[in-house]
Formats: structure tokens, C-alpha cells, sequence
């Protein structure tokens, strides 16, 4: 064991990381835990584990990341981040349940049993200009958005590479220090969100931090600091440059963050919702359609802060919703038929969509279903209803359709009717069916985009994973 170790420490190559040290080129502070009041007991077991185990090997090893931030704020982090100034062989050998994962850059997964730590070697800033203040095409793209940052580096350089300050903490759970290269502490006791860096050129580098500094501040209840702010709006253009499943995968960390709502006037606000959905593109500035939308994320946001599960296939069928039923009365205005127009509205609204946010195939169906059975609510007679319940995602569109009765858009005795229905005997609920007249006289008064329609939809149960 000791030949191991003592083989560890004296053959590590040139090209490894930089050991963290206290002497840069920017002074650390480092915070005891007199001043921040963090434990050791305060972290989860397997990476006090990974991070010790580093450290009795001869390495720096620190929780950093959103972990050291929600831990400052009093928050539970969801998981553990270790950064450390061993290479992924290093930490593989350190660690006999770990594996290696990644390309560009690669990271160590270290198990605890059922729980798992990622562990990153520190990180080293890939600059996008020259000594003569050109930009490196070879790194950035002729936006500046970086397309290369896989470089092993030093603590202090991975601090400076990380997009927030308060996102920039390193916290060693052995001595129950947090070392701080940027103020981040202050930016936290301030409850500011604070770029690192150049607001232009980061911002440039990544878009996506621009959607990130509005999710984080919702969810932190932070303030954007001014100068971080302040070319949001002027460099919103630039996420059109992201690639659609990056982006979709930001937009729903944003959506089911618990501050949904909050974030999307945000967006808003800041100019940053042009591209990203049509619904905020175009719904928002509507009366009827700002409130069905309001409705949908007050209550995802509800269902999120209760950690009850949420299905991102009903969100966007709810968030695209007003977008489908505006080009499904375009097409029956036009004179195409109730189901047919219905169908291929349904296509041409995701078509549009998935070139801007690449909203994944599984959701379509579901998206789809939803839509497809809201016309089905208005049919109350006959075997009708009967059939509706038994579809495997009518809990999915009973609850959309709800939303549409809350919001205005449809009267809200068709909730209560399904509201009753369900609860209902056999014998109560032959009595509640209409009559087949009432019905026809239903179906002229309601308008043409809610008649009774009866056509088959897609029941295939491979795509059933709506949470009721």
C-alpha cells in the first residue's frame, strides 16, 4: 500500500494539472468555519469520502460547484461536484468502484453504493485571443462562442473559467475551509449574481449563460448585477448560434427549476424569449393566452416545490398549445376538416419548433395525444365518454383541458361535467349523458375548434410516461 502511494506521488508526469496552491496570480481568501458555519457533517457521506480519499493519496481535492454554493445558502444540494488537481487516471486508481467517462474532457464517476460523485481534474482557461488581441479561430467560432475549452489547468484557472462567481467556491470538507478566488462569498452574503469575467466576451463565448444567470437568479432569489445585465438584451441574437438540443437542454432545467413563471417574465423582460418558443414569441401578448400559460407554469411550479413528478411532454403541449388551436382555426376557416386541419396544424407548429428548440421525439407523442383528445371532451353521449376514459392518456388530457376551463378559453362546466363523471356510478353516469340533439345544438354554439370528434388517436403505450 505505501510503494502505491509513495509510486503515485513520485511518478506523476509533466503534463498533469498544476497542484493547487495558495500563491497565484490572484489572491485566494480563505474562509474558516468560524465565518461560514459548513461542516463537514453538513455534506454527503460518499463525497466526503471521495474527497479525503484524494487527499490521504497526496492530492488537493474540493466540493465545488452548485454544492458549495446551496450549502452556503442553506439549501440541499441534489448533488456533489469534487474538483481536484489529480488526473482521471489518478482518481481511477485512487478509487477501485470508478470509471471514466468523456471525450472532449473527461471526468471520473466515483459509486458509493447506489450514489455517485463526479470528479473533474481543474480546468485551465482556453483564451479566445492571440498575444496581439486576435481571435482564435481554432477556439471560437466567428461569434466567440467557444468551441474548444478541454484543457487541464490549475485551481485558480478553474475558478476564473466557471461562469459565476458564486458558482466558483471550493470547499475542502477535511480542513472545513472554503477557498475563494473571486468574492464569490461576498456575492452570496449580497445575494448578487455576478459573472466572471468580461460580461461581452463570456456571453459571447456561451450564450447559454445568458439563460442561466435568469434561471439561477430566480431560483436563488439573486439580483443580476448590473454590469452582468446589461448586454443580455443586445446579445440575445446570439443563441440562435447554440445548437437546438443544447438549447432544449437549458430550457428545461429553466422550466422545471420550481421557478418557472418567474423565469419566463424574465425572459421576457430581457428580450431573450424571441426563438426560444413561439408561445412566448406570441401568446404573451395575449390576454386569453398569457393566463392558460401562466396557469401551467404556476402550477408545474407547484408540482415541483411539492417534488411531485412533472412531464415536460404535457408542459410544451400546454406552452404550444395556443400556437396549434391558432393555425387549426386557419385551416377549418379555410375550409379543411375539424380532424385533418387539427393534424396537420399539430405538424406544421412542431416543424417550426423543433428548427429553433429541438424538442426530443418522445415528447412529440405525448404533445400530440393531448391535443388530438381535447375536441373528444365536448362528445358527451353515447359510448363516447365511456371510450375517452379508457384512454391511456386521458388523465393527461383531462388535466389539459382543465387548464383550458381555469383560463377561459372553454366554459367551465365541461370540467365539472368530467369532474363528475368520473366519481359517478354506472347507473349515474347513463343519466348524465346528453342527448344526442343537445349535443348537435353544443357543437354549432362552441365554435368550430371545439365540435364533438370521435375520429381514433394514437393509444400506443410506449409513449404513456404523463405523470397523473
Amino acid at each position: 500500500m505505501i510503494r502505491k502511494f509513495l509510486h503515485r506521488v513520485f511518478s506523476r508526469t509533466p503534463t498533469a494539472p498544476v497542484s493547487a496552491s495558495r500563491s497565484s496570480s490572484t489572491e485566494v481568501h480563505v474562509i474558516s468555519r468560524k465565518q461560514h458555519g459548513i461542516t463537514r457533517d453538513h455534506i454527503n457521506p460518499c463525497a466526503l469520502k471521495v474527497t479525503s480519499g484524494l487527499q490521504e493519496a497526496g492530492y488537493s481535492a474540493f466540493v465545488v460547484g452548485g454544492a458549495a454554493r446551496d450549502l452556503l445558502l442553506g439549501l440541499e444540494p441534489k448533488d456533489y461536484d469534487v474538483a481536484t488537481n489529480a488526473t482521471p487516471e489518478e482518481v481511477r486508481a485512487v478509487f477501485r468502484r470508478s470509471r471514466i467517462i468523456g471525450r472532449r474532457f473527461r471526468l471520473v464517476h466515483v459509486m458509493c453504493g447506489a450514489e455517485t460523485v463526479e470528479v473533474s481534474t481543474f480546468r485551465g482557461s482556453t483564451s479566445v485571443d492571440d498575444d496581439d488581441g486576435v481571435m482564435d479561430r481554432t477556439h471560437a467560432d466567428e461569434h466567440g462562442r467557444l468551441l474548444r475549452d478541454n484543457v487541464f489547468g490549475s485551481q485558480e484557472e478553474d475558478a476564473k473559467r466557471r461562469d459565476f462567481t458564486v458558482n466558483a467556491l471550493f470547499f475542502d470538507p477535511v480542513k472545513e475551509e472554503i477557498w475563494d478566488y473571486l468574492n464569490g462569498y461576498d456575492d452570496i452574503k449580497a445575494k448578487r449574481l455576478r459573472i466572471i469575467g468580461d460580461p461581452l466576451r463570456r456571453y459571447r463565448e456561451d450564450p447559454v449563460r445568458m439563460l442561466r444567470a435568469v434561471r439561477l437568479a430566480a431560483k436563488l432569489d439573486m439580483q443580476i448585477d448590473t454590469d452582468t445585465a446589461a448586454p443580455i438584451g443586445d446579445l440575445a441574437h446570439l443563441l440562435q448560434n447554440v445548437p437546438p438540443s443544447r438549447l432544449f437542454d437549458e430550457m428545461l432545467k429553466l422550466l422545471l427549476s420550481g421557478y418557472a413563471l418567474a423565469c419566463v417574465v424574465d425572459l421576457r423582460t430581457r428580450g431573450l424569449h424571441h426563438g426560444l418558443l413561439p408561445m412566448l414569441d406570441i401568446i404573451l401578448e395575449q390576454p386569453l393566452g398569457e393566463r392558460f400559460i401562466s396557469l401551467a407554469l404556476k402550477k408545474t411550479d407547484e408540482r415541483v416545490h411539492q417534488e411531485k413528478p412533472v412531464s415536460p411532454g404535457f408542459l410544451f403541449a400546454a406552452l404550444l398549445w395556443h400556437e396549434v388551436l391558432a393555425a387549426w382555426n386557419i385551416r377549418q376557416t379555410a375550409g379543411e376538416k375539424l380532424m385533418p386541419a387539427l393534424h396537420q396544424a399539430m405538424s406544421d407548429v412542431l416543424a417550426v419548433q423543433n428548427k429553433k428548440l429541438a424538442i426530443p421525439r418522445r415528447y412529440d407523442a405525448i404533445m400530440q395525444e393531448i391535443w388530438t383528445m381535447q375536441p373528444r371532451f365536448i362528445g358527451r353521449s353515447g359510448r363516447r365518454p365511456f371510450r375517452l376514459l379508457e384512454h391511456p392518456r386521458f388523465r393527461a388530457a383531462y388535466d389539459f383541458m382543465l387548464l383550458r376551463c381555469e383560463s377561459g378559453e372553454v366554459d367551465m362546466e365541461l370540467g365539472k361535467w368530467w369532474e363528475a363523471f368520473q366519481r359517478a356510478s354506472s347507473d349515474e353516469r347513463a343519466a348524465m349523458l346528453l342527448k344526442d340533439e343537445t349535443q348537435k345544438k353544443r357543437r354549432k354554439s362552441r365554435g368550430r375548434h371545439k365540435p364533438i370528434a370521435d375520429e381514433p388517436v394514437n393509444t400506443d403505450s410506449s409513449s404513456a410516461d404523463m405523470v397523473k
